[in-house]
């Protein structure tokens, strides 16, 4: 007689209870799972986190680039290079000159 054999009626009916309590739990996930609110909220889930993602590195990339920019114009004792910021103030003054010029001759 096999362990199945000895069972009685009543701890079979208490099986096929548990296994359908079982069941009904399985189809409440998959149901959830599958529901267009939880696929949405999902997708959006994933969008929202590539985009924290890039702008993060984006984030990075920029202060990295605006570290480097400040490196080329200050000490590593914080101390001005002045060697290197008047030859730049003197560019961007010629540039805002030449503008300047180039909108007066337009108007005239």
């Amino acid at each position: 007689m096999s362990d199945a054999d000895a069972r009685t009626p009543a701890q079979i009916e208490a099986d096929i209870k548990r296994r359908r309590d079982q069941l009904a739990e399985t189809l409440d996930e998959i149901g959830v799972r599958v529901h267009p609110k939880t696929i949405v909220g999902d997708a959006k889930a994933k969008i929202a986190s590539s985009v924290d993602q890039s702008l993060g590195r984006a984030y990075v990339g920029a202060n990295r680039f605006v570290s480097d920019v400040k490196a080329q114009f200050v000490s590593a004792d914080g101390a001005p290079r002045v060697e290197r910021i008047v030859p730049v103030a003197l560019v961007v003054v010629g540039l805002v000159g030449l503008l300047a010029a180039g909108s007066r001759r337009r108007k005239g």
